[in-house]
C-alpha cells in the first residue's frame, strides 16, 4: 500500500512539474518581443512546409527520414517527388534569417490588411514538439508534429528591399527583410509545385553502379553495354563481350552518373514544338541500373530551333536546324524535359568511341 502511494506521489509531482514547465513556455513565448520570435529559430525541427496562394496553386514540402536514392535530397515535393535540395535550403535559411525591419505605420495598417488579404502567399511551418520538454531540450519525450506558425507574405516595398508579411495571431502586419540582403523575400516563398522538383536524374557514384545500357536506334551496331562484374566492369556490343576498350573514357562515363541532372521541365514548350522531334523516334535510348536494382531511363530526341524548318531544309543546313546546345528527353515514360549536350555528351557517345573508332561526335552528328 506504502509502495503504491509513493509511486502515486512520483505521478503528481511530475505532472504538476510538467505543467509548470508548460505554464512558463507559454509566458516567455508571450513575453518575447517580435522581434525575438517572428522567426523561425529551430529550422532542422521543420518536418512539413505547405505553400499556397490565392490563384489555388498550392505545394506539400515534406522531410522524410531517408534521402531518396535517385537524389541526394532528404525533402519530397507532394509526398511524390524529390525536391530541390538548394530550393529547400533557401526557404529554410530564409525563415530562420527573416527579421522585423519596422512596423507597418498604423495608419497604412488597414490598406497593408487589404493587400495581404487579396494576394499573399500561405506558408505553414509545421515542426516537431514535445509534450515534456525540460532542461533545455536534455529531456524531451512523446514528439509529435504541430503547426506551429502560418505566415501570409504580400508584395514587396517600394524600395524593393522587404516586403510585407502578416503571422496570424499578431494584431499588425510587419515589413520583414533579412539583414544584409538586397532585395525582398516573396519569390522564395514558390507555389508552383513543379518549380520545387528537384532536376536531378540519378545521384550514384561508381560504386553503387550495376548497368549502364546505351540503344542507338538508328545505328544498332553502337548500341553497347556496360556492366558491373565483382569488382570491375565489362563492355559488351552485340551481345558480345570485348575486351580491347579505352578504360579510361569508359571510367569518365561512369562517373558523370555521380550527379546527371536535366536543364529544366518542358511544359512550357508548345506540343507543337514536340510533335516534329518526337515522330522522328528516340536518337538514344539510356538506362542505367543502380546496385539496388533500381533503373532510369532516359530517352533523348533532336530539338528543331524551328520545327518548321525540318520540312525544307536539306541536310546541308542542319546546323540550323538543330539547337546545338539542348535536346528533349523523357524519363522513365513520365516527365519530358530539356538536357544539355554539354552535360550528356560523355554519355551519349556510341560503342566506336570507347573502341577508339572514331571522334567524340555522336551527339550533334
Amino acid at each position: 500500500m506504502k509502495r503504491k502511494r509513493n509511486l502515486l506521489i512520483l505521478l503528481i509531482a511530475v505532472v504538476v512539474i510538467g505543467l509548470i514547465a508548460l505554464f512558463v513556455a507559454i509566458r516567455g513565448s508571450k513575453d518575447a518581443t517580435f522581434e525575438q520570435d517572428f522567426h523561425v529559430e529551430d529550422v532542422e525541427n521543420i518536418t512539413k512546409l505547405y505553400l499556397a496562394d490565392k490563384q489555388d496553386n498550392h505545394v506539400l514540402l515534406q522531410r522524410v527520414a531517408e534521402a531518396d536514392t535517385n537524389s541526394d535530397t532528404t525533402w519530397t515535393v507532394d509526398g511524390l517527388y524529390p525536391a530541390n535540395k538548394g530550393m529547400i535550403k533557401l526557404l529554410l535559411e530564409t525563415l530562420r534569417d527573416m527579421r522585423i525591419r519596422q512596423q507597418v505605420n498604423k495608419n497604412a495598417v488597414p490598406q497593408a490588411i487589404k493587400r495581404l488579404s487579396a494576394n499573399s502567399i500561405k506558408c505553414e511551418v509545421y515542426q516537431t514538439r514535445y509534450l515534456i520538454d525540460w532542461f533545455g531540450g536534455r529531456l524531451r519525450l512523446f514528439p509529435h508534429e504541430k503547426l506551429t506558425v502560418t505566415y501570409f507574405v504580400g508584395q514587396e516595398t517600394q524600395d524593393m528591399m522587404a516586403c510585407f508579411m502578416y503571422r496570424e495571431g499578431d494584431k499588425v502586419p510587419f515589413i520583414i527583410h533579412i539583414p544584409g540582403f538586397r532585395g525582398y523575400l516573396t519569390p522564395r516563398f514558390v507555389t508552383d509545385a513543379m518549380a520545387w522538383r528537384s532536376h536531378t536524374i540519378v545521384h550514384w557514384d561508381i560504386t553503387h553502379l550495376q548497368q549502364v545500357k546505351l540503344d542507338i536506334p538508328a545505328t544498332p551496331e553502337e548500341s553497347y553495354t556496360v556492366s558491373r562484374q565483382g569488382n570491375t566492369f565489362v563492355f559488351q556490343k552485340a551481345g558480345q563481350r570485348i575486351n580491347d576498350f579505352d578504360t579510361a573514357r569508359v571510367a569518365q562515363m561512369l562517373s558523370c552518373f555521380h550527379n546527371l541532372n536535366f536543364d529544366e521541365f518542358a511544359s512550357r514548350v508548345p506540343n507543337s514544338n514536340m510533335e516534329t522531334s518526337f515522330n522522328a523516334g528516340p536518337r538514344a535510348i539510356l538506362q542505367v541500373t543502380n546496385t539496388e536494382g533500381i533503373t532510369r531511363e532516359v530517352k533523348t530526341f533532336i530539338k528543331y530551333n524551328n520545327p518548321a524548318d525540318s520540312l525544307v531544309m536539306g541536310s546541308e543546313d542542319l546546323y540550323e536546324m538543330f539547337d546545338l546546345n539542348r535536346l528533349y528527353a523523357i524519363i522513365d515514360s513520365k516527365d519530358t524535359v530539356l538536357i544539355q549536350y554539354f552535360v550528356f555528351d560523355n554519355i551519349l557517345q556510341p560503342a566506336s568511341f570507347y573502341l577508339g573508332q572514331q571522334p567524340n561526335s555522336f551527339a550533334k552528328e
